[in-house]
């Protein structure tokens, strides 16, 4: 706070804050200023605190998001420019300063791009990028790919998370095919012991109902028509995509809003005979 000035209008005392300078008496703003100069978050210390901080600590980056860099300035001309552009290269190459950095930082731009594609949350992310740390201290990338561990980390963490994406969907924007895919997922599997579990059909019911455009009423029928293949079937070694989109295909003829097999099929991933399977089932 700061009284050092009066107000030009009523000679009333002034109050300067972060932003304006203000006439207590009157309102005035005698001055302001754009430029918050205060920090970005809240003290909740004793005193004033005017400590600036950064951006948040993160798992998706090499370094944890520590680093810094240095900015573009085109007003600088001349031999001072030239300095700063090789300061700028110098602490490029300083940040990666070995093979495994370069090779985590693919791996972690990898995963970002994959998670971005599938609309993933920003959790997901992160605690795949950690679960790549997991297999490159146990020196599980040795011979492998780098891309099939960036996209069998982003499934595995689905898998734990109960996200319902499949291995199709991942794999059509990973740049890793399904044997690179298989082979580190098996391996991550294996050693790291993922705490995954199979997966639930109904998982599967929301999105799958939204893609055929099926509403509310239809998804809790399917639902109920899956409880009750359940007890009915085993169920063990289908494919959970392929049975919750024959309980939405046989809830859509029951309540008269009809879908194609091939339709169903389609936003599952499978063929139709995958979903006329479980479809004779649910007949019987």
């Amino acid at each position: 706070m700061s009284q050092a000035r009066t107000c030009p209008e009523c000679d009333g005392p002034v109050r300067t804050d972060s932003t304006e300078t203000v006439c207590t008496q009157c309102g005035l703003v005698v001055a302001e200023d754009a430029i918050d100069r205060g920090p970005e978050w809240r003290s909740f210390q004793d005193g004033p605190n005017r400590e600036r901080t950064g951006a948040p600590l993160t798992r998706s980056r090499h370094d944890r998001g520590l680093s810094t860099e240095i900015g573009r300035q085109t007003r600088v001309k001349g031999r001072k420019r030239r300095r700063l552009a090789r300061m700028r290269r110098e602490h490029n190459r300083a940040r990666i300063a070995t093979k495994q950095d370069r090779n985590t930082v693919y791996a972690f731009t990898e995963i970002r791009r994959v998670v971005s594609q599938l609309s993933l949350p920003y959790d997901v992310r992160d605690q795949a990028c950690a679960l790549y740390d997991s297999a490159r201290n146990e020196d599980l990338l040795r011979g492998r790919s780098l891309e099939g561990f960036a996209a069998a980390a982003v499934y595995a963490v689905c898998r734990q998370r109960g996200v319902a994406r499949t291995v199709d969907e991942v794999l059509d924007v990973a740049r890793a095919d399904r044997r690179e895919f298989r082979a580190a997922y098996d391996a991550m599997n294996r050693e790291l012991g993922l705490p995954t579990g199979p997966i639930d059909p109904r998982d599967y019911l929301p999105r799958f109902a939204s893609e055929l455009g099926l509403d509310a009423a239809v998804e809790r029928h399917a639902r109920r028509l899956l409880l009750d293949l359940e007890a009915d079937t085993n169920l063990a070694g289908r494919n959970p995509g392929g049975v919750a989109a024959a309980c939405l295909y046989t809830a859509s003829r029951d309540t008269e809003s009809p879908v194609t097999q091939a339709d169903a099929a389609a936003a599952a991933g499978v063929t139709p005979v995958t979903l006329r399977a479980t479809y004779a089932d649910l007949q019987d």
